[in-house]
């Protein structure tokens, strides 16, 4: 097969076009949302991604990805966890989600229980310098997690079992990532990296936001069907919303949770709800991040990275 040099010392393969399945957003934003829990995000430590809730996490689907959040108390037991698990497969649950483990060993394990009970979607998102101390297993979606750069891409195509990679870009890296070629076979989510502030965007919001969803003038395309679990127990419509406590599942069931009025107005947040975006003729088909306009402007109807608005 042809190689073609990206620096001195490297070789990248050429392939096909990388399979892109999202760009800005988790991949089912573009799905229909009919008001019932579609996934659980569980998170199963601290983390060790080198972006923080405390320096800011500046990440477009950062919700699935291996970050690094404060623990306030001690975790869920392996047991509850999988207690939580249980309940959910018994709410006819279909996506479980895994991120944010400290060992390698504790989430496999996890994800092999999940498994073993018949959950139908099982994701396990990993560090790519991680990969190599797994020993994959049937029915287990790993998603390989990395900073883009040719020489990643590069370790990426010898994992073909990998189910997909979640790929955190740069903005003014985003064409260049489109176009490169790959033998990588999985799905590729691209993280798109935002500044902290809008004056700093250096590439085009209204292309990264635009989105497809026939339920989005009833549902949030994103925050809609989720709910989010911190390693230390607390319920959240969003990974990244840590303010946003919904219920704490080291007292109640799934059950009791989903019947919070607070989580099913998260749920139904549509563009409608925030006040600058009402009146915008694109609004149903821009995709946003309520966590990080918050984060952004300390609001959760914030509107900072919009190129209409402002």
């Amino acid at each position: 097969m042809e190689k073609v040099a990206y620096d001195a010392s490297h070789t990248v393969e050429v392939g096909t076009v990388p399979n892109i399945v999202s760009i800005g957003k988790p991949p089912w934003s573009n799905q229909v949302h009919r008001g019932k829990l579609e996934r659980i995000i569980v998170q199963l430590g601290a983390g060790k991604g080198r972006f923080s809730e405390v320096s800011g996490i500046p990440r477009s689907i950062g919700c699935i990805g291996n970050n690094f959040f404060l623990l306030h108390r001690e975790p869920l037991s392996p047991e509850r966890v999988k207690e939580l698990i249980r309940e959910f497969k018994g709410m006819s649950g279909k996506e479980l989600w895994l991120t944010n483990y400290d060992r390698i060993e504790y989430l496999t394990s996890v994800a092999s229980y999940a498994v073993e009970i018949g959950v139908p979607e099982v994701y396990a998102v990993v560090r790519l310098e991680d990969v190599d101390s797994i020993e994959p297993f049937e029915d287990v979606r790993f998603i390989a997690e990395f900073e883009y750069s040719p020489e990643n891409f590069h370790r990426l195509e010898a994992y073909s079992w990998l189910h997909g990679a979640l790929v955190m870009v740069q903005g003014t890296h985003l064409d260049e990532f489109k176009s490169i070629k790959t033998t990588f076979p999985g799905e590729i989510y691209i993280d798109v990296l935002f500044p902290g502030s809008a004056r700093k965007l250096d590439f085009n919001v209204i292309e990264v936001k635009r989105i497809l969803n026939p339920s989005v003038e009833k549902y949030h395309d994103c925050l809609a069907g989720t709910l989010a679990i911190t390693a230390d127990g607390y319920a959240l419509p969003c990974p990244l919303l840590r303010n946003y406590v919904i219920g704490d599942v080291k007292e109640l069931g799934l059950k009791k949770v989903l019947r919070r009025k607070k989580l099913k107005a998260f749920w139904k947040m549509t563009k409608d709800d925030v006040g600058a975006c009402r009146a915008c003729p694109f609004k149903y088909i821009c995709h946003d991040c309520r966590a990080l306009e918050y984060q952004a402007s300390g609001e959760i109807d914030g509107l900072e990275y919009c190129q209409i608005a402002f």
